[in-house]
């Protein structure tokens, strides 16, 4: 059970800050978007460089960026240890994974909640993770879309069956409210913003939330 904050709820003007004060988890997780495939606009790689030379942990950047065949492998390049892309955006998603994987980094793809599991199935074998979006990407701070529970065990019992090393990820409204029923439906990598930095002890609250998820496993 892997716990993931989310920078974009913490103080963007003290990062390192931030990114020390929990230390004790497992990634940081960093969104970027565009202002064009999601609504909204937050960092990008000259950001994500900086980051990844003060990251006590390692850093997953979230691409929710238009064309992430061109942009993508350029943030495993710069040292993301995991880049995931949106398969909404990826024109060939193969071989997209294959040049992340080429610069050593884990390669994962994102589902909206609109978007079904199934046609992406086959992209088990090219891929490390699956982030099963559990608010619409864009902003922070939304309520949990329990109902995307079910495509979390449909991606668990397809990985199962394949017999793959794959992590399964949760993003969107993950708290101590909501992440027993994702470790439950097969997730074990959980990413949380405002459960972290909005608690007054940022790694309690991910002590917390590992401990949850661990007594819940699937």
């Amino acid at each position: 059970m892997q716990i993931s904050p989310s920078i974009l709820s913490a103080d963007f003007a003290n990062l390192q800050h931030e990114l020390e004060a929990v230390r004790n988890a497992d990634w940081a997780h960093v969104d970027v978007m565009d202002a064009h495939f999601v609504p909204n606009l937050t960092l990008g790689l000259p950001v994500v460089e900086a980051l990844l030379k003060v990251s006590p942990i390692p850093v997953d950047c979230h691409l929710m960026i238009e064309d992430p065949d061109r942009w993508a492998p350029g943030y495993a390049e710069a040292g993301a240890q995991s880049v995931t892309f949106h398969i909404e955006a990826a024109r060939d998603p193969v071989r997209l994974a294959r040049a992340i994987r080429g610069e050593g980094a884990r390669a994962s793809m994102a589902l909206k909640p609109k978007t079904p599991f199934a046609p992406y199935e086959e992209l088990l074998d090219e891929v490390d993770m699956v982030l099963v979006m559990t608010v619409e990407p864009g902003f922070g701070g939304q309520s949990f879309m329990a109902d995307m529970m079910p495509k979390v065990t449909q991606v668990k019992e397809a990985v199962r069956r394949r017999g793959g090393q794959i992590w399964i990820q949760v993003d969107g409204g993950v708290s101590a409210d909501t992440i027993e029923q994702c470790a439950q439906a097969g997730a074990d990598v959980f990413v949380a913003g405002s459960a972290v930095y909005g608690a007054d002890d940022a790694a309690a609250a991910v002590e917390e939330l590992r401990a949850l998820a661990s007594a819940h496993a699937c």
